[in-house]
């Protein structure tokens, strides 16, 4: 999911510090004997620690999703604002210029541009949900890289779309740095999975919407864009 600065894998460093991993999809396997029945679980993934550190257990819950999307680039100001009925799965965008509602699961040509905003700006909302669940994708992570900006020594996760079923923009890719305890701190964009960075941007002041973490600043090193969110609203 992706698109408005058209978004927002495989850099795999190895050497004697550098560890690479590729992640497996979790999940539960049942060993029958002849006097019981053991249940065996897989470790999960990297991608699904994360999603799980960002409150992914909670996103069942909810029912009604409401924010507005906020850009500021060289003076420059942009935003519109989003609701989403998730039973209906119906969307409204509200922006200076319109007020369009539409359903998901009917997207056509009279839908699909403004569908494709929305696929973007949900992406930046609630990406670490994304990495662990979005189809179409190669998930591969490293230990021991040093992140743009920060400059510190973090673990990186690579999500690539694939050419065929990559979504809206396919074939990007996303460097995520992340603690040991799953925590974003950094991305990067690279537009069809190109070596030189499309955007980097920083994750900041993260905030709790029903038990789901949201991080609502993105800004780059010199801080010429910014990109945050308000009123945010999740409803059970």
């Amino acid at each position: 999911m992706k698109s408005f600065l058209t978004l927002l894998l495989v850099i795999v460093a190895i050497s004697c510090n550098t560890t690479t991993k590729q992640d497996e999809s979790s999940s539960n396997d049942t060993t029958i004997t002849k006097n019981e029945t053991v249940k065996i679980t897989k470790e999960l993934t990297e991608a699904q620690k994360i999603a799980n550190a960002y409150g992914y257990k909670h996103w069942d819950s909810i029912r009604e999703l409401s924010f507005t999307f906020n850009v500021d680039r060289n003076g420059n100001h942009f935003e519109r604002s989003w609701y989403w009925n998730r039973d209906k799965d119906e969307v409204t965008l509200l922006s200076q210029k319109d007020t369009l509602t539409y359903n998901r699961s009917k997207v056509d040509s009279s839908s699909q541009k403004t569908d494709q905003a929305f696929v973007n700006d949900i992406y930046w909302l609630l990406t670490p949900f994304n990495i662990a669940t979005d189809e179409g994708t190669t998930v591969n992570y490293t230990t021991q890289k040093i992140a743009p900006i920060g400059k510190d020594t973090l673990n990186q996760l690579t999500l690539t779309y694939a050419n065929e079923s990559g979504g809206y923009t396919p074939g990007d890719a996303y460097d995520f740095y992340y603690t040991n305890d799953y925590q974003i701190k950094e991305w990067v964009y690279r537009a069809k999975n190109g070596t030189q960075a499309s955007m980097i941007t920083t994750w900041e002041n993260e905030q709790d919407y029903e038990g789901i973490t949201i991080p609502t600043v993105h800004q780059n090193e010199d801080k010429t864009f910014q990109l945050y969110f308000t009123n945010i609203s999740l409803k059970k």
